[in-house]
């Protein structure tokens, strides 16, 4: 990692850290380049504001989101059997403790901020999960009726995100049990099954 590229690490990894201490509002650019050890003149020349490295930090946790790799439908396999190792993927992937951290971080801030939270999700909406594949390809072949994938992904994620992903946010914790994914999985397929 070169020079420059560590030092820009160093600030956003401090921001994180005094973002999450202190809030958005209470965070100071003096405090971030003191915790990462460079000057502010530093700080600015990589950021140009606090807006900034809020910004980049979104970006770097809608990149730990979506680290997970398109899902391509497999012929040859059960597409129950896809849809759940998926599942357990992406799970698996928005569950993580530095997933979590910056979800907390940025999310607080998002529901403070409005306008900030309007620009997020304008974002993140032109982003697929990759789940999405896997639902369009099944959908294409008769596995499962046409409709719209995007959405089709959105309804199931937001079942399965109700579950594993919501109880750790807020509690650190998921007293869900495993078998709560097969259901979310069978009231998907009950909506999307095909019709005789």
């Amino acid at each position: 990692m070169k020079r420059t590229e560590k030092k820009r690490k160093d600030i956003i990894d401090a921001a994180i850290d005094e973002f999450r201490e202190q809030g958005f509002l209470g965070a100071k650019t003096t405090s971030i380049a003191k915790k990462a050890n460079v000057s502010s003149r530093t700080l600015y020349n990589h950021f140009e504001s606090k807006e900034a490295l809020f910004e980049a930090i979104s970006e770097i946790m809608v990149a730990q989101n979506r680290r997970m790799a398109p899902v391509p439908y497999d012929p040859d396999r059960d597409f129950v059997a896809q849809l759940k190792e998926a599942l357990w993927r992406y799970v698996a992937i928005i569950t993580d403790e530095t997933a979590l951290g910056l979800n907390r971080m940025v999310i607080s801030e998002l529901i403070r901020d409005l306008d900030r939270s309007r620009a997020f999700f304008s974002e993140s909406e032109t982003h697929d999960y990759p789940i999405t594949l896997l639902i369009s390809e099944a959908m294409n072949v008769g596995v499962i009726r046409k409709a719209d994938p995007a959405l089709a992904t959105n309804q199931l994620l937001a079942l399965v995100k109700n579950f594993y992903f919501w109880p750790e946010f807020f509690l650190g914790e998921n007293p869900t049990p495993k078998e709560v994914l097969d259901d979310c999985v069978a009231m998907f397929l009950s909506h999307y099954k095909v019709c005789d």
